[in-house]
């Protein structure tokens, strides 16, 4: 690390990968929201699940003031975030196998929906058992990860196989192995993780893709609106009451 603030190199570092995002998995961004739209349009549910912090990219799409209100957060008692004590315990329910089918099988997924599934290793037996299990319940997955981890380190599941193996499209969001852009000779570790960043930005730009993919079709998008500007709540409350069959975060 070299000339500009750790805070400017960060931003570089970070706009790099948004750019390399942007080019390189654009045809995958486009064709995973197209999956959604068509999901969506055959009277299909949406779901997402992430463990750890890549949970918060699918939180980020969930109940969300500009989003798809079909978006619904496939959550694994335990993993969902920091909340947990102690928070190790969420790294270790992610190695549990058997995990992610007892959760399939008591959630409302059924065939024909589909479920993005984000790890950043896509290693760890939960996310891998995850996209094996709802393919075989009829699901179509789109799975958000680092490829280079399938390059650079060993499966935690019993297959031997990483999340990427098991999807239908497969968004890379280039980050290295380790999730730390920067480095000082004054610090033993590499710091600044990127992935939250650009995989919330992937998110977006799928559901972006889905909404007007919908648009395009002559379907109005269910999307909300922000609660805090003057009419909200009664958009969402019309946009729930005609989707409340595919809505699952409320009662």
């Amino acid at each position: 690390m070299s000339d500009g603030t750790p805070a400017d190199l960060f931003f570089d570092a970070a706009i790099g990968l948004l750019q390399r995002v942007r080019e390189e998995e654009a045809e995958s961004i486009a064709a995973a929201g197209n999956l959604l739209a068509d999901t969506v349009a055959a009277g299909g549910r949406l779901f997402a699940f992430g463990a750890g912090h890549s949970s918060l990219a699918a939180q980020d799409v969930v109940y969300r003031a500009g989003g798809l209100a079909l978006m619904n957060l496939l959550a694994v008692p335990g993993v969902v975030g920091v909340d947990v004590t102690p928070a190790t315990l969420g790294s270790a329910l992610e190695r549990v196998d058997g995990l992610a089918g007892a959760v399939l099988d008591t959630s409302p997924v059924r065939s024909g929906d589909a479920l993005v599934i984000i790890s950043l290793s896509g290693r760890n037996a939960l996310p891998v058992e995850m996209a094996v299990n709802a393919r075989a319940l009829g699901l179509k997955v789109i799975g958000v990860t680092s490829v280079a981890y399938a390059s650079q380190t060993t499966s935690r599941h019993s297959s031997g196989t990483f999340l990427k193996d098991h999807c239908d499209i497969v968004l890379d969001s280039k980050i290295a192995v380790g999730d730390a852009e920067l480095t000082l000779d004054t610090i033993p570790a590499p710091f600044a993780p990127a992935s939250t960043v650009v995989t919330a930005a992937l998110m977006q730009a799928v559901m972006a893709t889905a909404a007007a993919a919908l648009a395009d079709r002559g379907i109005e998008p269910p999307l909300l609106r922000s609660g805090n500007v003057d009419g909200g709540h009664e958009w969402n409350r019309r946009v729930m009451r005609e989707y409340g069959d595919r809505i699952f975060y409320r009662h």
